[in-house]
């Protein structure tokens, strides 16, 4: 076994969903949606807008979207303590996450340390469907219990969606859980296999590339610098972190897919069938109520 993979067979005494497991992502998604809101201000003690007339917009934007205007800014900027603790946890918070998550019984039991940044987005997003969820449920309550629903539950609701179908594709293509077609791949020579291999995850690199190439400026300058809003009564900033987003997400998963390339090169190869795909699901599932 090579000294850069790592299985949970070698940690039998460790368990999931500890506290820290469940600490550090939900930590991580609070910091990250506080900076998020914020972006404004960052933008203008970062990197001002040279026009002044866009300089005045996000100058209002910032100290209308501000949740602690009470707090003094720091250094004389629009950003305060709170902002500068949000966004200095970040980094910390993802790597004491990502170094401490351990992979439940349901997930794919080899990784290598590389995968660790897809496993961590994968806790992430589940924290975020949780949050989603528990939006949806208070604004039933208040729209149908108290008849005094929200102006932003469902904006809110379709942001953070936004945010879990794109983390839970990395995350997919980590598992190796994406949609793949075998009737021809199974019958062709392992040589043959791995060409088909290559050329999938060169195609999907080359994808990612003229993707981020072709619509850089569109998103990062237009939408993002501009901190374009959705335009509503919420009016939360949906374009300037969605597009952004996509552009990241899809060249993570251009990253992983080369990363899942040198990780199986040197495997057995697989034989699928309904009988073997039933037998997986089967030990992973015999596997997660051994965990329990």
């Amino acid at each position: 076994m090579s000294k850069k993979t790592e299985t949970k067979a070698e940690l039998p005494e460790e368990k999931t969903g500890t506290l820290l497991e469940w600490f550090y992502p939900f930590a991580f998604f609070a910091c990250a949606g506080w900076a998020v809101w914020h972006t404004p201000s960052y933008l203008l003690d970062f990197i001002p807008p040279a026009n002044e007339s866009l300089y005045d917009q996000m100058s209002q934007l910032a100290l209308r979207k501000d949740v602690t205007p009470n707090i003094p800014s720091l250094f004389g900027g629009f950003t305060d303590i709170i902002d500068w603790f949000a966004l200095l946890a970040l980094p910390v918070l993802f790597v004491l996450g990502a170094r401490n998550l351990r992979v439940a019984a349901m997930e794919l039991q080899e990784f290598r340390a590389i995968d660790r940044v897809a496993l961590f987005f994968g806790r992430i997003t589940m924290i975020m469907i949780i949050s989603m969820t528990s939006v949806m449920l208070y604004e039933v309550f208040l729209r149908y219990v108290v008849e005094a629903p929200t102006l932003w539950a469902n904006e809110l609701t379709l942001w953070i969606a936004g945010y879990v179908f794109l983390c839970s594709g990395l995350y997919a293509m980590q598992q190796r859980s994406h949609i793949r077609i075998f009737i021809l791949y199974d019958i062709v020579p392992r040589w043959l296999q791995k060409s088909f291999d290559v050329l999938s995850v060169l195609l999907l690199c080359i994808f990612a590339f003229f993707l981020v190439f072709g619509s850089y400026a569109q998103v990062f300058i237009i939408k993002f610098y501009k901190w374009e809003m959705f335009g509503t009564a919420f009016d939360p900033p949906i374009p300037a972190t969605i597009q952004p987003m996509i552009l990241i997400i899809v060249t993570l998963i251009a990253i992983q897919a080369v990363i899942n390339l040198i990780a199986d090169w040197h495997k057995v190869p697989e034989v699928h069938t309904s009988d073997s795909l039933d037998k997986d699901e089967l030990e992973a599932i015999k596997r997660s109520v051994e965990a329990k």
